[in-house]
């Protein structure tokens, strides 16, 4: 399989506050230097799994004082080569929106993409982490509650002409679509229910028959072993915990562990540390 996804470049990557329950920057100061040299590791070691699978990495560089730019799946949802760019509800991520946007523009200057367009002020979406394209439903996911608006769902089917099923999140441990709710190549749903409000899951209920559902434990969320990148049937995780790996190896999928524990620190794995800039839909 060959693609194209963006990461960014992990240089200025540290835990240096705390939006989301996960983050702990004590944990990381602790370590001192040590602490970037293993994410940078960790980061190269997911790079080079990806390369190895065929996918071609446009690199954003970092930049001081973003720490969470490392993290690029929030940087806009994409599809058929067009861009809807976030707009982040906390003030330390703001700085971000304008990296992103710059990215993006020089793609479309290569002519890799073909267009990029901006929410209205005061209507926040984190990106596709909070937006996951169905291929085999030919429709978005998408989330609001913690981070992203209720109000943006409309301006996704408008922008991209998709049908969009919203999703309530209502914890702020899993305050990102893709931290709780994966989209698996051969149509299935692995996800964590209690992560969505009653309503929100008799809708996964309504669009997924049973047999395509797979429900993760509390553990296994807990582990961000959903928020993995797909390619084809290989999955790309924070190493999964026994249980989750058995129910999608019985599947045919290839459970690919990773040792992510640097970016889990801030509330984020290997979903979240890609962009998926190559995704087309059937029409």
């Amino acid at each position: 399989m060959t693609g194209r996804i963006a990461m960014t470049a992990p240089d200025f990557y540290e835990v240096a506050y705390t939006i989301n329950p996960w983050m702990r920057p004590d944990e990381w100061s602790q370590d001192g230097g040590l602490a970037l040299e293993r994410a940078k590791s960790q980061w190269s070691a997911l790079a080079d799994r990806l390369r190895a699978a065929g996918m071609t990495i446009e690199i954003i560089p970092g930049a001081p004082g973003l720490p969470d730019l490392v993290f690029p799946a929030n940087a806009a949802i994409v599809l058929d080569g067009r861009v809807l760019l976030a707009r982040f509800r906390h003030p330390e991520r703001r700085g971000e929106e304008a990296c992103f946007r710059q990215f993006f523009q020089a793609l479309v200057a290569r002519g890799l993409l073909s267009e990029i367009r901006l929410l209205p002020e005061g209507v926040f979406q984190e990106g596709a982490g909070d937006c996951l394209w169905d291929a085999s439903r030919q429709m978005f996911w998408a989330a609001f509650g913690p981070r992203s608006s209720q109000e943006s769902l409309a301006h996704i089917a408008d922008f991209f002409g998709k049908p969009v099923t919203g999703l309530e999140l209502v914890t702020e441990r899993f305050y990102h679509l893709d931290t709780c709710f994966n989209v698996l190549s051969g149509g299935e749903i692995l996800y964590f229910p209690p992560a969505l409000s009653a309503r929100s899951q008799g809708l996964v209920a309504e669009h997924v028959p049973a047999s395509m559902r797979i429900e993760a434990s509390a553990e296994e969320a807990a582990a961000f072993s959903l928020n993995a990148v797909g390619i084809g049937h290989d999955l790309l995780m924070a190493t999964p915990p026994q249980r989750l790996r058995h129910l999608l190896e019985e599947r045919g999928y290839r459970c690919i562990g990773l040792d992510l524990s640097s970016f889990i620190l801030s509330g984020g794995a290997s979903f979240c540390m890609t962009l998926r800039l190559d995704l087309t839909s059937a029409g």
